[in-house]
């Protein structure tokens, strides 16, 4: 599950500093998802680029997504 929010972000990130088409299906639905998971934190940063802004808050979500992801994956692998 934290790979699959993680590769959300990514191709969020991406899709945003390629400039993709916000009408087709597949990065709309990966906008929204991407806005759904981010849980706050898409607007941590604001730069003068929105560009830029994107790349550092998705990035600090999905930074935060893996290692808490982490920390939780491990807890429960505790016998």
């Amino acid at each position: 599950m934290v790979g699959l929010v993680v590769t959300i972000f990514a191709l969020h990130v991406l899709f945003v500093v390629l400039d993709a088409n916000q009408g087709n299906g597949f990065v709309s639905t990966v906008y929204t998802l991407a806005k759904t998971f981010v849980l706050g934190m898409g607007d941590v940063f604001t730069p003068e680029d929105a560009v830029l802004g994107v790349v550092m808050n998705y990035g600090l979500a999905a930074l935060v997504y893996l290692v808490i992801g982490h920390l939780v994956i491990k807890a429960l692998r505790r016998p």
